[in-house]
């Protein structure tokens, strides 16, 4: 785990509505060994039941956002089984939303962004509307530790309202 990391699982806890499975491990096909299975290991799973949504978390300050990128991609590739498989393996309850959540450098937003409407699943489609948060607005100092609500985050206008949410 690197250290931003720490800090933004930090700030989904401090939602007492959200709860947090670190380093979460997401496999399609369920095998007994994830090795043997496509699976991904996802920075945090946040399961958000105030809003009946759960949040694939990733956090990135990689220059150019590239492994984060990929990942994506590979979601898209398979997006009806990463939600089987949250269904399956962490009991989530069929019909709640399931978003990518990403925690990157207000730097890299706008070249994320560009990225995002490339990534679509076989046929051609986008999947999903990953919500952004930057880096730099979840910092310690920047919402109350022991009941944080994520309206009072602050948002840069980088960040389009329709991925703050």
């Amino acid at each position: 785990m690197d250290y931003y990391q720490g800090v933004v699982l930090d700030y989904l806890r401090a939602d007492r509505a959200v709860f947090v499975n670190p380093e979460c491990c997401i496999q399609l096909a369920g095998k007994p060994n994830p090795d043997t299975d496509t699976a991904w290991y996802c920075d945090a799973v946040a399961v958000d039941l105030r809003n009946h949504t759960v949040f694939l978390c990733e956090i990135s300050y990689a220059n150019g956002l590239r492994p984060l990128v990929q990942r994506l991609n590979g979601w898209a590739q398979h997006w009806d089984n990463v939600c089987k498989a949250l269904e399956r393996d962490c009991k989530v309850e069929s019909g709640w939303a399931v978003r990518p959540w990403l925690f990157v450098p207000e730097c890299g937003v706008e070249r994320l962004i560009s990225k995002l409407s490339l990534i679509k699943n076989s046929n051609g489609a986008l999947v999903f509307q990953p919500r952004i948060t930057t880096l730099e607005s979840v910092q310690p100092w920047n919402y109350c530790s022991w009941n944080h609500q994520d309206k009072d985050t602050p948002r840069p206008d980088s960040v389009p309202p329709s991925m703050r949410l």
